[in-house]
């Protein structure tokens, strides 16, 4: 098959992994208690480990499709926790959201990176490698 599919799903997998490890390592680690939506993005997230694992190792190329619906879904949650952090009138009349707020900066560095945007960072690597996948086996066929 397809090297260049091969690395992307490789950067896809590495991706995930990364992110899940992070998040394992604020909330484990640091004692940093997820809100509600870093849950939502956690469950999006920690599955694309197995998947884009196991589609690597199997070179089961199709699985990208899986990778691209969970990756577009947790991309847009991703970014709508960030923007609930750093909109202004959106944080102002954002919703409660369990015991941790949302709107909730645990890390703020440079001003603009806080973990949602860690997150958000991930799911597009995985989402643009996801597509770029599918892209590769269309040219393939």
């Amino acid at each position: 098959m397809n090297k260049k599919a091969d690395s992307l799903l490789f950067l896809a997998w590495a991706s995930s992994l990364v992110a899940s490890l992070g998040s394992l390592y604020f909330s484990e680690i640091m004692k940093y208690e997820p809100c509600e939506l870093c849950w939502y993005q956690r469950i999006l997230m920690y599955p694309m480990v197995i998947l884009l694992g196991v589609a690597y190792v199997r070179k089961d190329f199709q699985a990208a499709l899986y990778s691209t619906i969970l990756s577009g879904i947790g991309l847009l949650v991703s970014l709508y926790h960030y923007s609930l952090q750093k909109v202004s009138f959106l944080s102002e009349s954002a919703p409660a959201c369990g015991r941790v707020p949302c709107t909730g900066e645990y890390i703020n560095l440079f001003g603009f990176i806080t973990i949602p945007f860690l997150a958000l960072t991930g799911f597009i690597i995985i989402f643009i490698a996801s597509v770029m996948v599918l892209r590769a086996l269309k040219e393939d066929k």
